[in-house]
């Protein structure tokens, strides 16, 4: 047996796992001091610290081996937080992807992963039950209660390393912390083995950090990534690779460096799954244990439970203190846990009557009884954790829960949860001006939905305006990049229109040339289950109506607001409970306003206005035309204009102008006679922006 040098065992700590999607092996790169180097720089005497921590606690491993038989396995609980690094993207894994992970660790750490009796049978005697259980923190470290899984909004989740952790840390002597990211530093995941980080100074850097598709077997992640995080807490409860210390298995050379565990035979290192391996001599290789880098670890030894007990039994960066009564009671995680938070999601909070939404609860802890209130919806009352509820009558309804888990109960009550529209909506045409409202949107008409809860969502205005002085604002000045808020608009009758078309008036302004903010518009066919897209504007080509501005933008006048018309609402969409909705995402950018939103039949619809006399503008004369039409268009300025004859799809049929014109009117004779009957459009483009009219062909 050879021991491992000290620099080849802090190599083995900052192991990444690596690996891609189902059967792939798992590879890893030797990072060695790489992720202490912020903390060693400019302090030489840390290096020596910490190779005595590791001496140290690698003499009292192996004496408490020795008489490990005598003294037996004890069960210990680890509080564990996950602390979710996101910038609002699949990193922002769910709370059930978490608890998922949290599930598999328990299973693998207790002989429950029910693939443990599939081990080849050399194996099957010293299949370990470690005894360790993790149980997500009920309280936090000032005593508040939490459900162990916190979330902070960060362009760090990209970074990965200490400068990530330094966001958010709850201290080492309470708590396991993990940190999920969208990146690992380079790799699936990375933590220290206990010697490591010894150090006062070394808390910060304790945990594991690990990417988002690793944890757990849903959601972001897949069932050949979930033991990544079972890796990951052997080596943070001083495990070592079975091949030893080394990060590039497959090497000869390891068949003469040990892991330091007697039950785990000699192996060069596995990155496929050779059950029959046999590479330092006669002995069978232990392919399918947690620590190889095979795709098909299942399994712990009863002499790698030994070398973890004698970790968490040992002060060496606080370990001894993690499973203690007095720190079980400190961070909630004693049976039973506290239950100290009630709170319930659905599917949806808007629908249409006549359907179905499915409620689930997310109270915590230990809930063991429901009561469920549902006024207007059938049942009325549920005593299941995800009843499915339907709602036949439009209105808006109140939702109550209360929970209790054999020792205490508590209620989450919401007075205006669900709002029910009528299955067949308002007739068509559909006109919105907002005008007509005093202070807020219509509940029944219009709902924002504002998933981070922030001071940025869509609200009603009434000191601007198109044509009247209110409208619909999303507040973006002074809001965190990345956020995403909805305005999901009412249930329209579109079941008696041959064809329809969407317009709507909009104001934004950027703030620097950088920004690009995004607006789209989706529509639905069946009342908002589904949404499509059809229209995107960027800030950083369409989106923008007025010169870049600082300060919080308000729109002066109807020269700031530009038009945006959407044609490509095909057939299918003409139904009785059709609904549209404005998706927008920031980038740093000024507020947007909405205003004049307008669902019209396009057969039906006319002549658009010229904006104004210092406005672009085009017409199209007659309409329906027949034989023979005349395109009229304005302009404002001189220089290169586009004229464009499109199909209802947006395909260019026919190039009117292009070139330069003066400023003033012009006309041109529309080519009509060759045209099939149908809706067309004329766009006219100039100095970045541009109109479009809409006429028939009969």
């Amino acid at each position: 047996m050879k021991n491992l040098s000290f620099i080849t065992a802090l190599a083995i700590a900052f192991a990444p796992l690596a690996g891609s999607a189902q059967d792939v092996p798992f590879t890893c790169s030797a990072h060695g001091l790489e992720h202490l180097a912020p903390f060693l720089q400019g302090h030489p005497e840390r290096v020596q610290e910490i190779e005595q921590a590791d001496q140290h606690l690698e003499q009292v491993t192996q004496q408490f081996m020795t008489h490990f038989d005598a003294r037996g396995g004890n069960a210990y609980v680890i509080p564990v937080v996950f602390h979710i690094i996101h910038n609002n993207g699949p990193e922002n894994i769910t709370d059930d992807q978490v608890i998922d992970a949290v599930r598999i660790l328990n299973e693998d750490y207790n002989k429950l992963n029910p693939d443990w009796d599939q081990v080849k049978e050399e194996f099957m005697p010293i299949v370990a039950n470690v005894g360790i259980t993790f149980r997500l923190a009920g309280l936090d470290p000032d005593g508040n209660c939490t459900s162990g899984i916190t979330r902070t909004v960060s362009d760090l989740t990209n970074d990965g390393t200490q400068t990530m952790k330094d966001l958010i840390d709850w201290p080492r002597d309470r708590y396991l912390n993990v940190w999920v990211a969208a990146s690992a530093a380079g790799a699936a995941g990375y933590t220290q083995t206990p010697g490591s980080v010894d150090g006062f100074w070394g808390e910060a850097a304790d945990g594991i950090v690990i990417l988002h598709n690793y944890v757990g077997s849903i959601g972001t992640s897949v069932a050949s990534h979930s033991r990544a995080l079972t890796h990951e807490v052997g080596h943070w409860i001083n495990l070592k690779h079975c091949w030893g210390g080394t990060n590039t298995p497959g090497d000869p050379g390891n068949c003469d460096i040990d892991d330091n565990v007697s039950d785990t035979p000699n192996t060069i290192g596995w990155q496929s799954c050779n059950r029959n391996g046999a590479t330092c001599g006669s002995a069978l290789d232990n392919v399918e244990n947690y620590m190889e880098y095979s795709y098909c670890s299942k399994m712990f030894t009863n002499g790698q439970k030994a070398r973890m007990t004698a970790s968490l039994n040992n002060n060496t960066a606080n370990r001894d203190n993690l499973w203690t009564d007095g720190n079980l009671a400190a961070t909630g995680t004693a049976d039973p846990q506290p239950l100290c938070i009630a709170a319930f999601s659905s599917d949806a909070r808007v629908i249409c009557a006549g359907a179905q939404i499915g409620f689930h609860d997310h109270s915590y802890h230990g809930i063991t009884f429901w009561q469920w209130n549902f006024t207007g919806g059938d049942p009325a009352t549920s005593a299941d954790a995800a009843p499915l509820v339907t709602y036949t009558t439009p209105g808006v309804y109140p939702v109550e829960l209360t929970v209790s888990n054999g020792q205490s109960s508590l209620m989450a009550q919401e007075t205006a949860y669900i709002t029910v529209l009528p299955s067949t909506g308002t007739p068509s045409p559909y006109q919105e001006p907002f005008e007509n409202m005093v202070s807020t949107l219509d509940p029944t008409q219009w709902t924002a939905d504002n998933p981070d809860g922030d001071a940025g969502t869509f609200s009603l205005r009434t000191n601007a305006g198109y044509s009247g002085t209110h409208s619909v604002r999303m507040k973006n000045q002074g809001i965190s990049a990345g956020l995403v808020d909805e305005l999901l608009g009412p249930t329209v009758d579109l079941s008696q229109d041959s064809s329809v078309v969407l317009t709507f008036r909009y104001a934004f302004a950027r703030r620097t040339s950088t920004d690009d903010d995004a607006l789209r518009v989706y529509v639905s066919k069946d009342c908002g289950y589904t949404w499509t897209l059809r229209k995107q504007l960027k800030g950083s080509t369409d989106l923008p109506t007025v010169t870049d501005q600082n300060a919080a933008f308000t729109p002066s006048g109807p020269e700031q607001w530009q038009q945006c018309t959407i044609t490509n609402i095909t057939s299918s969409y003409l139904v009785s409970d059709f609904r549209f909705k404005f998706w927008f995402k920031g980038d740093g950018g000024n507020d947007l306003w909405l205003d004049d939103i307008n669902l019209e039949d396009a057969s039906t619809v006319g002549v658009y206005e010229l904006s104004s006399s210092n406005a672009i503008g085009i017409q199209v004369l007659p309409n329906p035309a027949t034989t023979a039409a005349t395109v009229i268009a304005y302009l404002p300025n001189s220089g290169a204009a586009h004229v464009e004859l499109l199909d209802p799809t947006g395909r260019i049929v026919n190039v009117i102008s292009d070139g330069n014109l003066s400023v003033g009117t012009h006309r041109w004779a529309l080519p009509v006679e060759r045209l099939r009957s149908g809706m067309y459009l004329v766009r006219l483009r100039q100095d970045g922006l541009q109109r479009v009219v809409r006429f028939t062909k009969e």
